[in-house]
This record gives C-alpha cells, structure tokens and sequence, in this order.
C-alpha cells in the first residue's frame, strides 16, 4: 500500500479510489477479515508442531463447505511459550452477509506528511497492549523512530515491524465519535537506507478487530496518540440489520 504518486495516468484522488475498492475486497474475501468466525488455541503439549498439524487436519476435514481453516501462532502472554492455534474462516459468516460498506472521509491532500525516520540498531522493542490481553501488553520490536510535526506539534512515532512493514498504530480525538473507538492502523512504507518516509493518513485503515471480535489488535501506546482530529482514512465498518461486531 505505496503513497499516492501524481502521474500521467492517474491523481492521487484516483489513486486513493483504487486502494479503497481493493480494501473492500479485501475485507470481504473468503479469507477476509469478516470472514473471521472462531480462533481456537491448542492446549499446551510437547509435541506441539505435530498436534498442530493434526488438528489443522482434522478441522479442515469437519468443516463444511465454504470454511476454510488456517494455522495462528502467538506467544503466551505471561509464560513467553509459543501458543499453537487453529482460525477458522466462513465465506458466509453473519458479518460477511451484513456488511455494506467502510465509511471513508473524503481525500485529503493536507493530511499526507513527509516524516523524518531515525533507525534503531537491532531494533527497540515497545510494549503494545492488545484489545483482548485485559490490560497486559505485549513488546514488539519497533526498528526506528518516526518523527514528523502535525498542526504545530512535533511527535516521535513508534511504528513495529509487521513482517517487514512498517506498521503505525495511533489513535486521536475521532476515534469513538467518527471513527472506531479502538484507533487505527496505517502503513508506512519505507526504502531501507532512506531517512525519510510519508505518512498518508487517507489510508488509514479500521483494524481487523473492527470487523471481527476474534483479532487480538494491538491498541495506539501514548506516544502515537494525536492530538488534533485525523479527518482522513477510513472511518468505521457500516452493516446493516443492526449487527454489530462488538
């Protein structure tokens, strides 16, 4: 998910048109968020991997049509083990059925930033504490410092690494009024070597935890927290027949 560029063939309005319709799809694919309907972890066992892999059969041969059963790991929050787990995802799920559309605020060319990146040797690793960990948190390894200033404030922002992307979790005064309560998510691509990155909050995204209550999403640490309205990017899931995720 590249910045918009200005180009001959396109604007970064039309640009931004693209990367929303591909995040409906997104959303709506079999395997996509709303199609999230259980997450099941394995007791612990010695031989872990192997059970794994026979759970993962087993589920795969149960499930019925339109299922798919896919593998998760995470770490123990208090013992540090590895966790082993099962995702099961259905192509007809109440929220796939009931979904209508992401409410966006309109493009906004103010809210695209050039932002300063300092990066860390070896990395930092940041508590993040989770929607679902009832208060605990969980240290991911943060490669740099992002630095830019927004309406007259400077903020050092801690994107983690989120298999090989930069990932930006923040949250500002929207979220529970215009946008959803958890925060949001945003992308920050990043050229290795680079001392720069672009921060555009029109591709700010609803976390998955925003379309199915079985994501564990990290929540924005203070130091990613903005203090004026971010009027830009996606704002909430819209369904209809009044389901709710939460």
């Amino acid at each position: 998910m590249s910045s918009p560029q200005t180009s001959p063939q396109g604007s970064p309005q039309i640009e931004h048109d693209v990367w929303q319709a591909a995040r409906r799809d997104a959303v709506v694919a079999e395997t996509g968020n709303l199609a999230l309907v259980e997450t099941r972890w394995l007791p612990p066992r010695v031989d872990a991997e192997v059970a794994w892999k026979q759970a993962r059969a087993e589920a795969e041969a149960e499930a019925g049509a339109g299922v798919t059963v896919t593998t998760v790991r995470r770490t123990n929050l208090h013992t540090g083990e590895p966790e082993h787990g099962l995702r099961f995802w259905d192509a007809d799920a109440p929220a796939v059925r009931s979904f209508e559309r992401i409410d966006t605020f309109p493009y906004r060319a103010d809210w695209v930033f050039e932002a300063g990146f300092t990066p860390v040797e070896g990395g930092r690793r940041v508590p993040f504490e989770h929607i679902r960990d009832s208060g605990g948190s969980r240290e991911l390894v943060v490669p740099g410092d992002i630095r830019v200033t927004i309406a007259g404030v400077e903020y050092v922002l801690s994107a983690f690494d989120d298999d090989g992307t930069l990932l930006l979790v923040f949250g500002d005064p929207t979220n529970g009024v215009d946008t959803y309560g958890a925060g949001r998510f945003l992308f920050v691509p990043h050229e290795a070597g680079s001392s720069t990155v672009v921060l555009d909050f029109n591709r700010a995204f609803v976390p998955p935890c925003g379309f199915s209550a079985q994501y564990n999403c990290p929540l924005p640490p203070r130091q990613n927290r903005i203090h004026v309205p971010v009027e830009a990017g996606e704002k909430a899931p819209v369904f209809r027949g009044g389901y709710a995720v939460h």
